[in-house]
Order: structure tokens, then sequence, then C-alpha cells
């Protein structure tokens, strides 16, 4: 019997380019968090960029957890795993509550494995809520995703720095118009392996386009070392406060509500559906992979929904090819002039193909819910409803701003907010009560009067 596309071993180069693509899409994603919070409490460069380096190394280790699997750990599937941002405002909060800015990093590093080790003690638990995951909430979710990612392509097409004077400029724009356009003619009027790899093809060229503009930065590869090695608690042995402690397992609550999410959209794509089994050990590798990442200083790691799109787009569903990725990734920590040539691609040109990415991934959301049975129940409403809550903090950044902190970092994340909402909708339409039968087909505007009369 065939090997499922997912358990496939492809071809060395077919591996290594699909790997770099992996990698490609994700980069900035990794990278954003660290420079962050490493700015904020006052790094110097080298220990900037031995944050970075120390934070891909993790990425990587945390993706072999994730992809290949040791005993009951892993999903198995094709995923990358690295920081997740949604832990950025938490950090910062403890940067800006130590006196002492040398003791931030070690008090977050402490609080990040405490997270880590009680979310892998929840995890089976946790993954039971599979159930509550028909296609209509998957499906709602899966588009959430995308939408909620889009932005990110938007700000990267605009350049690197918001507060430039050149943000926005018709130069930046222009590039990612052209890496996208690039990436679209590569997928229409090629076939095989170079359709395959359009997002990679798209990457390069772009980027020698940018050469002209003065956009792509050779600096990085030039100020690189070759070798480095993330040394064990480099900043400090972790310490550990209630309030970061705490702080930080409200992340982790965030972020395995969005793996749940993104391995039940995954688990759709391959064609493999995720069930609850799979879900758990897919949690242990993100929480063991968090628990173990400050060991080598860095941060809590999750899913990257990005990748999604790149599997949805590719369809190249092998998890050997997101593992080479991690590889890729741990090379990258271990030398850092590997790490700066991904950082010579330009935002916009990463902008450029991000819409494609991204836009896949909201794509394959739809054609879910195309499967689940929108012209009947109260399905419509359920997505309806909880397209609206999830897209809140994307069309109103500011709507929860009077809220605390605490609170905000589960509502600022749109695809926890119209997750659960989504599942509370899916509990009180569909399951709650007598209800209304399947056979019903209801419309979110059809008045009572209409379905007694028909009834």
């Amino acid at each position: 019997m065939a090997a499922h596309p997912v358990d496939e071993k492809l071809p060395a180069l077919k591996m290594a380019t699909s790997g770099l693509q992996h990698v490609a899409a994700m980069y900035a994603g990794v990278v954003a968090p660290p420079l962050i919070v490493g700015a904020a409490i006052g790094l110097s460069a080298t220990e900037l960029t031995f944050l970075t380096g120390a934070c891909l190394f993790t990425a990587g280790l945390a993706t072999f957890l994730q992809t290949l699997g040791i005993w009951k750990i892993g999903a198995r599937l094709p995923f990358v795993n690295g920081v997740t941002f949604a832990g950025v405002a938490p950090m910062t909060a403890v940067v800006a509550a130590t006196e002492d800015k040398s003791d931030a990093l070690p008090i977050i590093f402490g609080a990040v494995i405490v997270a880590g080790l009680l979310g892998f003690v929840a995890a089976p638990f946790f993954s039971k809520a599979i159930r509550f995951f028909p296609p209509v909430v998957t499906g709602t979710v899966i588009t959430l995703i995308g939408v909620s990612l889009l932005p990110v392509a938007f700000g990267w097409a605009q350049g690197p720095d918001p507060q430039a004077d050149d943000y926005g400029s018709t130069t930046y724009l222009t590039l990612a118009g052209l890496t996208l356009l690039i990436v679209l003619l590569l997928r229409r009027f090629t076939r095989g392996f170079v359709k395959q790899i359009a997002v990679l093809i798209g990457l390069v060229v772009g980027t020698l386009l940018a050469i002209p503009f003065g956009v792509t930065d050779f600096g990085p590869v030039a100020d690189a070392d070759v070798v480095g090695f993330p040394t064990p608690f480099h900043f400090g042995a972790p310490q550990f406060q209630l309030a970061a402690i705490l702080s930080l397992c409200v992340v982790m609550v965030v972020s395995m509500t969005e793996s749940t999410a993104d391995m039940l959209a995954l688990g759709e794509i391959v064609e493999r559906p995720a069930d609850e089994k799979t879900i758990a050990a897919g949690l242990r590798a993100d929480t063991l992979g968090s628990a173990l990442s400050p060991l080598f200083n860095g941060f809590m790691c999750s899913a990257f929904a990005q990748n999604i799109g790149l599997v949805a787009m590719t369809r190249i569903r092998s998890r050997y090819v997101v593992a080479t990725g991690g590889g890729f990734l741990v090379l990258m920590g271990l030398c850092p002039m590997a790490a700066s040539l991904i950082a010579v691609v330009p935002r916009p040109v990463l902008g450029g193909a991000g819409v494609v990415l991204f836009g896949s991934v909201a794509a394959s959301g739809i054609q879910t819910l195309v499967r689940a049975g929108l012209d009947k129940d109260n399905n419509v409403l359920i997505v309806a409803v909880s397209l609206a809550v999830g897209i809140i903090p994307i069309t109103a950044p500011e709507f929860y701003h009077s809220f605390p902190e605490t609170a905000k970092i589960v509502l600022d994340s749109g695809i926890s907010t119209g997750c659960v909402t989504a599942v509370v909708l899916n509990l009180l339409f569909n399951h709650l009560g007598k209800g209304r039968e399947a056979q019903d087909v209801t419309h979110p505007m059809e008045s009572g009067e209409e379905i007694a009369a028909v009834r």
C-alpha cells in the first residue's frame, strides 16, 4: 500500500527547496518577537542577534517534535513551530515591570517553563474539545486564520518600518505587486516541481528586483558570524514570579486553542483529519517545545498558521518536507550567517507572497464551510456572528481598549474569540434543547411565521 502523502519522503532536492519555502514563509514571524522583546530590554546588537538565533534554533527543535514525533508527542503533520506572537504583549509588560532589566529574560523564561509544563499535563484533557469542532466550526476558524493573517501580509507589503516616511510608498507596493504577479504566473503557466516551488522562486526573483531600488540590504550577511551556539541559560538561570507565570499561562491557553484550530485546518487540507489523539499529541509537542525552549534562550512555541497556506497552495503534504525546514531553522540557529540570508528578503517581497499564502488558508476555510451545509439549520448564523466577532481585532484594533490587559491577551486574538464564539453558538443552536431538525432549511433573515407556515 502506498504511503499517505503526509508520510511520503520526496527526492532530496525537492525536499530541500520545499523546506526552504516553509522557512521563508515563517522567518519574519519567528524573529519579530525576540527583536521586539530584546529592544524593550535594551539588548546590544550582539545580544539581540544571539536571542534571535536562539529562537530560530528552538523553533527548529519544536518543529522536529511536531513533525517527526516521539512516543505520544507530535501530531506528525506538516506543521512548522515557532515563537508565538501572542506572548509579545505580556513579555514586554514583564520587561516594563522589572526594575533591573537584566532579570527580565530570566523571569520570562521561568514563566514559559511553568506554562509549558502545565500545558503538557493539560494537553490530553484539552484535546477532548475535538467533539465541539464540527465542520461549521472548523470552517469558520480556518477562514478566520487566513483573514487574520492577511493584515500581516499587507503590513509587510508597505515596508519594514511603520514609522518611516517611505512606509507604504509606491516602490514598496510595486515590489509586493510584482512578487505576487510572479507567483501567480508561475502557478498558472508552469507545472510539476517549478509550480510547487513558485513561492520560493517568487521570493528570489522579487529580492533581485528590489536591488536596483536599494531595498535589498546585504549588510546582515556581511556582519553575521559563521558559527554560533545558543549557550544554555545564556541570560541567567530562570526566575519564577507569580504574576509573570499567570500571564504566560493565559497565553498558553490561547496558544493551545489556536494550535487546535490549526491542526483541524491542516488535517482537512492534507486529507488526514486530526482526531482527539492527534490533537493531544500535537499539543504535547507545542507545550514540551515551549518548556524546553528557555533552556536554549527561546520563547514559547506554537504551530505557525501561515505555513498552512503554503501546504494548501503547493499540495506538498509531506511532514518530512517541514522537518527539513526544521533542520534549516536549527542550522540558522547554529550559523547566524545562514540565518541572515533569509533576512535579506525585503518585507515587501514577503508581503506579495504572503497574499497568496494567507489567502489560500481563508479559501480552504470557505471550502470546508461549503461542505458544512450552510443551507440548513442555523449554520449561517453561527458563521456570520463568529466571523464578525473574530474580525473585530482586525477592523477595530482599539475595540477592547478599556478591558484589563490580561483579558486583552485573549480578546485581541481574533482566532481565539471567533473559535470560542463558533463553539458556543454551535452548542446553542445545534445541540442544546430540541432545536430545529436538520432537514429544516433556514436563513438568518427568515421569519418565524414562514417557518411555522411550512410546518
